[in-house]
C-alpha cells in the first residue's frame, strides 16, 4: 500500500510539473521561442518595408535571445511572400511583415488559393510611412495647386513613377488624381534607382513615394517636395505643407505595415509577439529612428490590425473599381 501511495504521489508530481512547464517539450508554446524565428518580407531588400522589418526584427532578437531572420521573398506584388508565409507551419516560428499590398492585391492582383483574411492571423499593427509628392528640381510647379493647374491643361501628358501596379506609390497617385480631378500617365519601374534618376532629370514629372528613402535627395535639392501626407508636417521637412493644409483631403498614409502569422498560430504566441513588438515600438531609439525615416508607429491589440486589413480591402476595392484596376 505504501508503494502504491508513493507511486501515485510521484505520478501526481510529474503531472503537476508537466502542467507547469518544467517538462515542456522544445518548440512548445511554453518555451517559445527556443530556436530562430523567420520574418518573411514579400519585397526586396533595401526598401521602406524591408528597412522597418529589420529594425523591429533586430530588437526582437535582443528581447527573445533568438535570432529573428528576415527573409526577402519578392514577386507578384507581394503575393509570393505572403502566400508562402501563410502556408508555413503555424507554430510561431514563421511570421510575415506585411504591408498594404495584402489589402490591395485582393482586388487588383488576386492570388489563387490565398486570401489574407482567411489565411493569416493579425498580430500587431506596426505603423505607417509618410508619403511625399516630389517633382523634378526644375519643374514649373512650385506648389501642388500649380501642379494641378498644369496637369489639367495637359491631361494625360504628365507622367508619374511607381514601383509597379498595386504599389503604394501607384495607389497613392491614383487616389491623388481622383481627389484633384487630374489625369496622369503611369510609368512603373522595376528599378527604383532608375526612377530616382528619371525624376531628377525631368523624364518623370511626378512621384508620390514614401518619404524615408528620399530625404537626402529632397534636402540636397535634387528633387523638390511639394507636400506630405498625414495630419502633421514631416519632422525633417518643416517647410513642406501637408496635403490637408493646401485643401487636398489626402490625409491618411497609403503605406502601412503589420506583423502577421499563419492562421492557427497559438494565441499565446500571437499575444507574446504582440506584446514584444509594442514594447519595441516604444523604445526611445526606435522612436527616434522612426521619426528620421518618416514612420508613424501605431501598435495596439491584434484586433486593430485585423480591422485595418478588412477596411483597407473595402477602400481599395472601391478605388480600384473607379480607376478600372479591379481584376476580380
Amino acid at each position: 500500500m505504501i508503494r502504491i501511495a508513493r507511486a501515485a504521489a510521484l505520478a501526481a508530481g510529474i503531472l503537476l510539473a508537466w502542467s507547469g512547464g518544467a517538462f515542456a517539450q522544445p518548440g512548445s508554446t511554453q518555451t517559445w521561442p527556443d530556436k530562430p524565428v523567420r520574418m518573411i518580407v514579400a519585397f526586396g531588400a533595401g526598401g521602406t518595408l524591408d528597412t522597418l522589418a529589420r529594425i523591429v526584427s533586430a530588437k526582437l532578437s535582443e528581447i527573445w535571445g533568438q535570432q529573428v531572420v528576415v527573409e526577402n521573398r519578392a514577386g507578384a506584388g507581394g503575393n509570393i511572400g505572403a502566400a508562402q508565409a501563410s502556408q508555413a507551419v503555424a507554430d510561431g516560428y514563421t511570421l510575415h511583415f506585411g504591408a498594404q499590398t495584402l489589402a490591395v492585391n485582393v482586388t487588383i492582383a488576386p492570388h489563387k488559393g490565398f486570401d489574407p483574411v482567411r489565411d493569416l492571423a493579425p498580430v500587431v499593427f506596426v505603423g505607417t510611412a509618410q508619403d511625399v509628392l516630389m517633382v523634378p528640381p526644375d519643374s514649373p510647379a512650385k506648389t501642388v495647386p500649380e501642379l494641378i493647374a498644369i496637369a489639367k491643361k495637359q491631361p494625360g501628358e504628365l507622367n508619374y513613377a511607381s514601383a509597379g501596379p498595386g504599389s503604394s506609390g501607384h495607389l497613392a497617385t491614383v487616389l491623388f488624381s481622383e481627389l484633384t480631378g487630374v489625369k496622369l500617365q503611369h510609368v512603373p519601374y522595376n528599378s527604383l534607382s532608375q526612377g530616382v534618376m528619371d525624376i531628377m532629370s525631368g523624364r518623370i514629372s511626378v512621384w508620390i513615394v514614401t518619404l524615408g528613402g528620399h530625404l537626402g535627395n529632397i534636402t540636397s535639392g535634387k528633387v523638390r517636395a511639394l507636400a506630405v501626407s498625414g495630419e502633421s508636417r514631416a519632422e525633417q521637412l518643416p517647410n513642406v505643407p501637408t496635403f490637408k493644409e493646401i485643401g487636398v483631403p489626402f490625409v491618411a498614409e497609403t503605406s502601412w505595415y503589420g506583423v502577421f502569422a499563419p492562421k492557427g498560430t497559438p494565441r499565446t504566441v500571437v499575444e507574446r509577439v504582440n506584446r514584444d513588438v509594442n514594447a519595441v515600438l516604444a523604445l526611445p531609439d526606435v522612436q527616434a529612428r522612426g521619426a528620421t525615416l518618416g514612420y508613424r508607429f501605431a501598435g495596439g491589440a491584434p484586433e486593430r490590425l485585423g480591422e485595418l486589413l478588412k477596411s483597407e480591402i473595402v477602400k481599395w476595392a472601391e478605388i480600384a473599381d473607379r480607376a478600372s484596376l479591379a481584376k476580380r
